[in-house]
């Protein structure tokens, strides 16, 4: 069999733009719309799990009572943390860390922001997560809410690119992605 994963990254944020990695930020009111839209017409799905962190989680509880869907928070399903960089914006970074930014930009598995997670970890983390998904709900289809790297990493899995076009796939807000896992975790895009 096979789980379908319908992938949906949050909306607008009221702190803007930047590495928000784990910082909880809110969603806009044009960010909650850019979710509802995306959803309209799409499924249906056994259930939702999300990223715990508010710009998720809140739309995901949303959309679970009125679809009347189990919803489950799930931490490894959370944004990079980046660290010294969380809440800077590349413009400031090319100011204060320009060398370590071009680094990480070319190769975000063999540069760590500082104090941040090792890309690798969050791959090995992120990907637990969907072998768990898959293995618990294997047939089903299912809708997670989390965050632009998240979605980077399943989409360049899916899509077989080199590890430093990770950060190459692009990703808006409110962007929805179908992923079919296989019985080994491969990930396809459909």
């Amino acid at each position: 069999m096979t789980l379908r994963l319908d992938v949906l990254r949050h909306g607008e944020t009221e702190a803007g733009g930047g590495l928000r990695g784990s910082l909880d930020d809110a969603l806009t009111e044009p960010g909650w719309q850019q979710l509802r839209t995306s959803v309209e017409g799409r499924g249906p799905w056994d259930r939702i799990v999300s990223s715990p962190l508010q710009r998720c989680a809140h739309f995901a509880d949303e959309l679970s009572t009125r679809l009347s869907l189990p919803l489950t928070l799930d931490a490894d399903l959370k944004e990079l943390h980046f660290g010294d960089w969380e809440g800077q914006g590349t413009a400031q970074l090319m100011e204060t860390d320009a060398e370590g930014l071009g680094r990480f930009w070319e190769n975000p598995y063999t540069f760590t922001p500082p104090n941040g997670e090792p890309v690798q970890a969050f791959a090995v983390r992120v990907l637990g997560a969907v072998r768990r998904l898959q293995r618990n709900h294997d047939g089903e289809r299912i809708l997670v809410i989390s965050h632009g790297g998240v979605i980077r990493l399943l989409l360049a899995q899916a899509r077989g690119l080199p590890r430093e076009q990770l950060l190459q796939v692009i990703v808006g807000h409110g962007a929805l992605f179908s992923l079919d896992v296989g019985e080994d975790c491969g990930l396809t895009e459909v």
